[in-house]
């Protein structure tokens, strides 16, 4: 059992932002990541750091703790760029760096570099490129591909990563393409529970759709002939029903987790705390249930 949170970029560095992800590890969380947007829903108008130069910092700042992306993906990454930063911050975090990646979305990130939205079943063509051309780049000296979306020309990326083969993969998805690509490439998954429940589901219709998903990704699993024990399972909080009811309270976690590891969910990620937003709660209240939840399930 496994618990990490989730830091949003809207810190200025020097301003409380180093300090967060000080705070993060200072607490013990086994993983702090960030989310990998160049804008994000309520935050568009207000501050928004990218993401690879805020891991770098962090990577710097701190030493325990593992660092990483909740999710990065297509929707303005290219495989060869993408690959040569991560092999960059897993050397200068030693080893610390889990990349989370999704086939992404039509929020503001679609259309930034002035392209029109994809379709899902384009956004699902380009992500499996996407991951099997970037598992090649962070596990080869030099790649060249042609492909239908990306390719590469003798991309070198000497001397690779700290972590061998390559640095592990998150991949957050909920569909077959996507199950199928985290059983193939994955060394985690990601979820967040099934969206049409977030407004107007229960809790419990929500534990019965992870239950489901679960279930999907063993078979994915099975007809690669992979073991999916092999695979953490990641639940990314604030997305479920009654999302605040999670850091109510030390026994509100406490209830909402154990349901969730007894699933079979290995890690829970919990937001940061970010005051007056979707984010808010109270940062005592925080603190408590990183030092003091994971206690009371063992």
């Amino acid at each position: 059992m496994r618990l990490s949170t989730v830091i949003l970029p809207v810190r200025r560095w020097h301003d409380g932002g180093r300090d967060e992800w000080l705070r993060a590890e200072e607490l013990g969380f086994h993983t702090a990541y960030t989310y990998d947007h160049l804008s994000w829903r309520s935050f568009r108008d207000g501050p928004w750091f990218g993401a690879v130069p805020t891991l770098t910092a962090a990577a710097a700042a701190t030493s325990r703790m593992r660092l990483g992306t909740l999710v990065t993906s297509p929707n303005f990454r290219h495989p060869v760029t993408l690959a040569k930063d991560l092999i960059t911050l897993d050397d200068v975090s030693d080893g610390r760096i889990t990349l989370g990646i999704g086939a992404g979305g039509n929020g503001f990130d679609a259309t930034a570099l002035g392209q029109e939205a994809w379709t899902p079943r384009e956004r699902a063509d380009r992500f499996a490129e996407f991951v099997g051309l970037l598992d090649r780049l962070l596990t080869e000296p030099s790649v060249t591909s042609e492909g239908a979306f990306y390719s590469a020309n003798e991309a070198r990326n000497l001397p690779g990563c700290v972590q061998r083969p390559r640095v592990p993969f998150a991949v957050a998805a909920t569909g077959p393409r996507g199950l199928k690509l985290a059983a193939r490439h994955g060394q985690a998954w990601v979820t967040t529970g099934d969206p049409k429940l977030f407004e107007s589901g229960t809790p419990d219709q929500s534990v019965e759709a992870i239950r489901g998903q679960l279930k999907k990704l063993g078979e994915a699993c099975d007809d690669l002939g992979r073991d999916v024990d092999e695979l953490d399972k990641i639940l990314l909080t604030g997305f479920t029903p009654e999302p605040g009811r999670v850091l109510e309270s030390v026994d509100s976690f406490v209830d909402f987790a154990g349901r969730h590891f007894e699933l079979g969910i290995t890690e829970i990620v919990l937001h940061a705390p970010i005051p007056d937003s979707d984010f808010a709660a109270d940062p005592k209240v925080f603190e408590r249930i990183a030092t003091e939840g994971l206690a009371q399930l063992r």
